[in-house]
Formats: structure tokens, sequence, C-alpha cells
């Protein structure tokens, strides 16, 4: 089990910053539209920045991982292990959940989508971005040979994902397939999914 969140012991090289530069603008652009009230990161590195650029659009921020910097204005920073304490978070509390990069390094991806789907509201919606098998060649070159990303963050990938291997993780956690909008983007590299939890009241098209 990982000790360090990500980002605590080091700087962010110009891959991860680039990375979380594109995610940004797509994710600016659902907030500026839909000023989600309540947010939750998990798995936010260990000083939340991508969910720092958010708090101008939404009301409360949480960022969840195994190690936070209490010390970030705006957000309530919670330290656990996600897989094993995400049951913590209540029922139909969030408008807005953002999982970026972190279900690649996670043993039981379906237990945590599935957690994130009951703590969502109704309406509410998820995100979810992962490296692509296509992104694993281009990470792991990265990594290994040129020493551009960090070694320890790839040796923790525990699976790449296409649009068919997320898909289907996210019907079993409950999200029905109308809402679900799932691609590529980052020139192939990444697998993105935007899932909206239909409300109790919604019947099936």
């Amino acid at each position: 089990m990982r000790k360090l969140a990500y980002g605590e012991d080091r700087t962010l090289s110009w891959t991860d910053r680039l990375g979380s530069y594109l995610s940004r603008r797509a994710l600016l652009r659902y907030a500026a539209r839909e000023r989600p009230r309540h947010v939750v990161e998990i798995g936010c590195g260990y000083d939340a920045h991508l969910l720092q650029s958010l708090l101008p659009y939404c009301d409360t921020a949480v960022g969840i991982d195994i190690r936070t910097d209490k010390t970030v204005a705006g957000i309530s920073m919670v330290d656990f292990v996600i897989e094993r304490e995400l049951p913590m978070l209540e029922d139909d509390s969030a408008d807005f959940i953002l999982m970026h990069n972190i279900l690649e390094h996670l043993w039981h991806p379906q237990e945590v989508l599935t957690e994130a789907y009951r703590a969502l509201k109704d309406g509410g919606t998820l995100f979810v971005n992962v490296p692509s098998w296509w992104g694993k060649r281009f990470l792991e070159h990265s990594a290994f040979t040129f020493g551009y990303s960090a070694v320890i963050e790839i040796d923790d990938h525990k699976m790449y994902y296409s649009v068919r291997d997320l898909w289907p993780l996210l019907v079993r956690a409950g999200f029905r397939p109308q809402h679900i909008r799932a691609g590529y983007h980052k020139f192939g590299l990444n697998t993105y999914a935007w899932a909206k939890k239909a409300s109790q009241t919604e019947s099936p098209e």
C-alpha cells in the first residue's frame, strides 16, 4: 500500500502539468455551466491542485487522499485509504465527484465507483479520467526510458482502460447507459467518462 499522496514528495513534471491542464479546461467549462454546490475529489493528491481551480464555482469542496495538505484554503482535506474508507461518505451528498487519474491505482475500482454512485445526489455527475492502453506505452516510455514521468507513479498502475473497459464498470455501479458519455482525449492517451446519476423518479427511456 502506498504511503505518500501524488505530488507530496516531488515537484510535478511537465507531463503531469500538461495532463492536468488539459483536464482542467473541460472541468472548468462544466463547473462554470452547472455550478455544482458540493464537490468531492477522490484521489485529489497532496495539494488538490485540480480541485482548487473549481473553488470559484462551488459552495463546498472536499479532497480525499491518503495524505493531504491541511493548509489548502477553501477545501476540507480528508486523509484516508480510498478503497477501505470511502463508505464513510454520506449517501446522496455530492453534486459532482471527480476522479482524475486515480482509478488505475486501485485494486478494486468497481467498489469505488459503486460508492461514488451512492454518494452522488440525484442528478449529480461523476467525472473519471484514466490512462488508455495507448497511453500505457507513452507513460512507460516517459517514465522508464526518458525519466519525464515519476517511475513510482507508473509502477503503481494496476490497470489501463479503454471505453470498453470503463463503460461496464459504470453501468454495474448504477449509472444508466443513457447518462454515460465516454471517449478518448489528450491525443488518445486518456479515456474519460461523464456519468450522471438519474433521478429516482426518472423512468428509463
